[in-house]
């Protein structure tokens, strides 16, 4: 019993909890989807772009989308956002004046998601039909026109699934942005768990921490489930009227 004691002292401490959620409210939970929403559109952007120059007819764009994908793909996250965060940062601070790593932060998650959307991306558009782009060269579409209008559409909605799995693992890698020492009001919800653990030498934070990314990640799982099982099985049947229902305008036959 002590040992359970002990460890729900250590876990679970509520006032410790209590403490530290006003500041998670309204510093860390703001922080951290800015920084996974912000890293997200715009890793969605370039990863689309990637997508198109790997399936290019250009084996300079094929090549250069593939070397971007494998490098960012094979790297550490912490090890990108350091190099990322502390490397460009002096740069960054010359031309803008300004002392925040936070921009830093979110190149770098936009980075690292663009090589993982764009795989995405590329795979949905493959996977589309050849007959598809075929039909509308046939239709008078040029080559342009047709991958924008009616293949790469057609892809993208066959991948929305893996795209908000891809948004999930943004949220929980906003995490490691933290070491590169955001600034008070610029700290997410792991940094104001780590600082809080530190001041009180207790874990409860951590949980208060874990409690918030579960309460976004596990809604998002479902739905992303939700999505993949709507896209296998399309909408359901629209439900026949019963035939023995009496027909609307006419009234009860006799």
């Amino acid at each position: 019993m002590d040992f359970l004691t002990r460890l729900g002292e250590t876990f679970l401490d509520w006032n410790k909890i209590a403490e530290v959620l006003p500041s998670m409210f309204a510093v860390g939970l703001p922080n951290t989807l800015v920084l996974a929403i912000t890293s997200g559109l715009i890793g969605a952007f370039a990863g689309l772009i990637l997508a198109l120059m790997g399936i290019s007819r250009n084996p300079v764009a094929r090549w250069a989308a593939r070397v971007y994908t494998d490098v960012f793909r094979g790297l550490p996250a912490v090890l990108t956002i350091l190099v990322i965060g502390l490397g460009f940062g002096p740069i960054f601070r010359e031309m803008t004046g300004s002392n925040s790593p936070y921009p830093m932060g979110v190149a770098a998650l936009a980075l690292m998601a663009a090589a993982y959307t764009g795989e995405i991306f590329r795979s949905g558009i493959q996977s589309v039909d050849k007959g598809q782009l075929e039909a509308s060269r046939a239709l008078g579409f040029g080559y342009g026109p047709s991958m924008r209008l009616v293949v790469v559409p057609q892809g993208i909605r066959r991948v929305l699934p893996a795209l908000m799995n891809q948004f999930i693992a943004l949220i929980k890698d906003s995490s490691l942005v933290f070491t590169l020492g955001l600034l008070a009001t610029e700290r997410e919800l792991f940094q104001i768990g780590q600082d809080a653990a530190a001041r009180s030498g207790n874990l409860s934070p951590y949980v208060a921490a874990a409690i918030f990314y579960l309460a976004m990640t596990i809604p998002l799982t479902h739905l992303v489930n939700y999505i993949d099982a709507r896209l296998r099985t399309g909408r359901p049947e629209k439900k026949e009227p019963d035939d023995a229902a009496a027909v609307v305008g006419k009234g009860a036959q006799a």
